[in-house]
């Protein structure tokens, strides 16, 4: 019976040892899909990669929508006690989210010499909007400028060189011009979606930011805002070299890979997609600029809930850092089209070779040299959304340009009165 007691105790042991480590730590991540590309298959392989290397904590990743549903989604969780560490939502919701006291600024859990090397190692331009106030409230990911698409076929069918895309915004209508006909227009610009987005890009363009870099303050009345608004009508009222009304951002990749454009503006996020999708050869190129080039930079950013345990804020920041590696970041690009987020991301062997092979996918980064901060304030989706409002009045032909932002200037003044 001993003999048969110690057995017993010999096959407990070898048994609890042939059992898989139960997870210490657990984290739910909120992650935005809605956007280029397919990405959840890609996210899926990185957090894959991680609990392999991390057998001690286990990733539930939460696929939910677009930017503002992942916002909404994730701060619904939180405001119900369900749990959520750390999600990429939109770089632009730092102020409200810092105001509503619901995220931990990196540098207290970044704390170690490598933790500071690492915050360091990032484009400035993508850790513009994450900045606030001398700390670091998000950390890049899923990072974009914006770019001009363009049908290389159809510019050499218009007697146009099909390796130079237009630089300047006079340049812009005469190609456009030269590229519009009965089947397809010049140009397409969206207009729903992310309005706001490709209107500061071309109000930096004309050499007027939108808003102080403090997020208290908007430009919209400005003498020179408005006749960037009042531009982009021209594109179509007077030029028209794209179509009236609106522009559809959710469609407009297929319209381009369907022909209706010659050119597009769109997300460096739909790079990969475009080059699956496109039956012809096509360029891509940094945007056009007025008085000077510019876009501003897009996409999401990493951020820390505060509502976690210490623990739990150390395996985040463990993940963070492993999905923003230069190795995941090169793999993250080629697969995406979204940038590297780092300049190391491109000394990889990965990113070399496939940037070698297909050039365009330089060119988001390289416009970051005259890249500046995505629009953001605080009280941003509702400032924004008065600026989209007043940018598709004036497209729609609804109201004047100078009308629409100045109704739009009226109420940010009025939201952000009680922050200044």
């Amino acid at each position: 019976m001993k003999n048969l007691g110690l057995m017993s105790v010999a096959l407990s042991s070898v048994l609890a040892f042939a059992q898989p480590v139960a997870a210490q730590t657990e984290l739910t991540m909120y992650y935005p899909i809605a956007v280029g590309g397919s990405l959840t298959e890609v996210v899926d392989g990185i957090v894959a990669d991680f609990e392999t290397l991390n057998p001690d904590i286990k990733v539930n990743a939460i696929y939910s929508g677009n930017y503002d549903d992942t916002r909404v989604r994730a701060l619904s969780a939180i405001n119900s006690g369900e749990p959520a560490q750390l999600a990429v939502m939109f770089s632009i919701d730092a102020y409200d989210l810092i105001e509503q006291d619901l995220i931990v600024p990196f540098d207290d859990l970044a704390t170690s010499d490598a933790d500071k090397a690492w915050l360091g190692s990032f484009y400035p331009a993508l850790m513009a909007n994450g900045q606030i106030e001398g700390k670091t409230w998000g950390v890049p990911f899923q990072r974009s400028t914006i770019v001009a698409y363009y049908n290389k076929d159809l510019f050499r069918a218009a007697g146009l060189d099909p390796e130079k895309a237009p630089t300047t915004w006079d340049e812009l209508v005469q190609m456009g011009k030269a590229l519009t006909n009965d089947d397809t227009y010049g140009l397409m610009i969206p207009s729903t979606g992310y309005p706001y987005w490709m209107f500061q890009a071309l109000a930096i363009q004309n050499g007027k930011e939108v808003m102080s870099g403090d997020g208290l303050t908007t430009y919209f009345d400005d003498e020179t805002v408005v006749d960037t608004l009042e531009f982009w009508q021209s594109l179509s009222q007077e030029h028209g070299i794209m179509p009236e009304g609106t522009v559809e951002w959710g469609t407009l990749r297929q319209a381009f890979l369907e022909g209706q454009t010659a050119m597009m503006w769109h997300s460096t996020g739909n790079l990969s997609a475009v080059k699956k999708g496109a039956s012809f050869d096509f360029g891509v190129a940094m945007l056009p600029g007025n008085v000077r080039l510019g876009s501003p930079t897009g996409g999401g950013n990493f951020y820390l809930f505060k509502n976690s345990s210490d623990a739990e804020k150390q395996a985040a920041l463990k993940l963070i850092k492993f999905m923003t590696s230069p190795e995941q970041a090169a793999t993250w690009s080629i697969a995406t089209g979204y940038m590297g987020v780092s300049p190391a991301a491109y000394e990889t062997e990965a990113l070399k070779a496939y940037t070698k092979e297909f050039p365009p996918a330089l060119v988001a980064r390289n416009q970051l040299e005259y890249a500046v901060a995505e629009f953001s304030t605080f009280e941003t989706a509702r400032v924004r959304q008065g600026l989209n409002n007043a940018i598709q009045a004036a497209l729609t032909g609804t109201k004047t340009a100078k009308e629409a932002l100045g109704d739009a200037q009226a109420e940010a003044v009025r939201l952000l009165k009680p922050y200044q």
